[in-house]
């Protein structure tokens, strides 16, 4: 089984407004980016690693922007700009923007305890609508719980899997604020918090306070099975069964999948939209229409649990830095067939959005490469070494943890064992490799010394900000 990591970037910071920052219609240019991006992607298009749609932008001008295959399959209506996608994921940046609305208005307050307005799990003590948005509460995965504990023949709601909750009380993986534990619970909790409060439902409230305002035409709430309805220029989200050896929809799978009985939910996903409204909602970012500087610094930040250790995680997005590309915010998204990325790179005003309506084995978002054409850096591909090379540097390796790593050889290949998983590393270059199957990029540098031996290795992945080195054990 290969480990895919879908980490997103962030980057902590209070932003400036500009009053010049705004969408231009500049298009697919012909420089030397757009070739180097359109190669990038095309590669990976006819390897049957991508389908879909992206978007590169630097200070709100388009630098890029094209479209990679099909739509829908059965039709062989193609993508285009303007085509919809479900964002998975991506959609809890704008419930915590909802949040955010309602703490402006004075109708919550982030510290408020989430019994306050659920009471239905007032037995969960100590849980702050801030535990929800920064995935510290320790509640546990409703879709984890739904699994063995929910009539499938039925499509679920939120309020479902609240009285679901209620009834099962499941225990919490740890206090509030002890830990951070990526959880979609909090999410369709504070989709039930804007209902109540609002007195809205979860899509009229986003719609007036954050689609509308922002001539974001095309970007709404959709649940095809709960509520369907007919959607012009929607991409059909594929993805590869291993039972029948073929890509397909959700639905040929039947109820007994997540995708369909969960598909009432709202708030950890369910919002649809395309690349040119998530530009529109980039731009506003920077701007005070719906924040200021004040919520900007909360939101972007790393929030901290007890001992001071951070999270990299805001308001629904991930946070970290890198001396490379300065402060990015960004989040990714996996869903029913739908594989999803944006990030902002807040002190460059640079931002990537690509969009995918296709997870295989294959599907890869290149967003080390995508990085490196933005800053002009020289692209990594995979290149052909030696036998008596790869043997250097399979060996033993102590961490800075004190634990021991190994590498092997075999078959002409250069592996790395972590535990009961057999990872190849891919060379980039003579002393430099990427880890297959890690989704952004993990890379280990082998660093050599006067004597030509194999001093250590650096690993690193800069979209989390991971950077270890290991000593050769002689």
């Amino acid at each position: 089984m290969k480990k895919i990591l879908f980490i997103s970037i962030i980057f902590i910071g209070i932003i400036s407004c500009k009053n010049d920052k705004k969408i231009t219609k500049s298009g697919i240019t012909s420089n030397e980016k757009s070739i180097k991006f359109d190669t990038l992607f095309n590669e990976l298009y006819h390897k049957g690693a991508f389908n879909g749609n992206v978007l590169i932008a630097e200070k709100g001008n388009v630098i890029f922007e094209k479209s990679y295959g099909l739509a829908n399959e059965k039709s062989k209506e193609k993508l285009d700009e303007q085509t919809v996608f479900e964002l998975a994921s991506v959609s809890k940046q704008f419930t915590a923007m909802g949040i955010v609305q309602l703490a402006k208005s004075r109708k919550l307050s982030y510290n408020d305890l989430i019994s306050k307005y659920i009471p239905e799990l007032g037995k969960y003590e100590n849980i702050t609508i801030k535990n929800l948005l920064t995935h510290t509460s320790g509640l546990p995965d409703y879709i984890n719980l739904s699994k063995n504990n929910w009539d499938k023949t039925k499509i679920a709601t939120n309020d479902d899997m609240i009285n679901l909750f209620e009834k099962l009380e499941p225990k919490k993986k740890f206090e509030p604020n002890d830990k951070w534990d990526y959880s979609n619970t909090g999410y369709l909790l504070l989709a039930t918090i804007i209902e109540r409060v609002s007195g809205s439902s979860f899509e009229q409230y986003l719609k007036e306070t954050i689609f509308e305002p922002l001539k974001m035409e095309n970007t709404f709430i959709y649940r095809r099975r709960f509520q369907p309805k007919e959607i012009k220029n929607y991409a059909q989200g594929y993805f590869y069964s291993d039972s029948l050896k073929r890509k397909i929809l959700p639905d040929e799978l039947g109820t007994d999948f997540k995708a369909i009985y969960l598909d009432g939910v709202v708030g950890d996903g369910m919002v649809n939209s395309n690349v040119r409204d998530l530009l529109k909602w980039d731009r506003a970012l920077y701007e005070n229409h719906l924040i200021n500087n004040e919520d900007r610094k909360i939101i972007f930040s790393s929030y901290k649990t007890k001992g001071n250790l951070k999270t990299d995680y805001g308001f629904g997005w991930m946070i970290d830095s890198t001396k490379t590309y300065g402060k990015v915010v960004s989040h990714s998204g996996g869903w029913a067939g739908y594989i999803t990325h944006i990030e902002r790179h807040i002190d460059n005003d640079r931002t990537v959005i690509v969009l995918q309506n296709n997870s295989t084995p294959k599907t890869d978002i290149p967003i080390k490469n995508t990085r490196r054409i933005l800053y002009n850096l020289k692209v990594e591909k995979p290149i052909k070494l030696d036998s008596d090379i790869l043997k250097l540097y399979a060996g033993k390796y102590i961490k800075e943890s004190g634990s021991i790593r190994e590498l092997v050889f075999e078959n002409k290949k250069l592996y790395i064992l972590d535990g009961k998983y057999k990872d190849q590393l891919i060379p980039v270059s003579k002393n430099k490799f990427i880890v297959d199957g890690f989704k952004p990029e993990v890379t280990f540098e082998f660093i050599i010394n006067k004597s030509g031996e194999v001093e250590k290795y650096r690993v690193r992945q800069e979209s989390s900000g991971l950077d270890k080195e290991a000593k050769r054990i002689k």
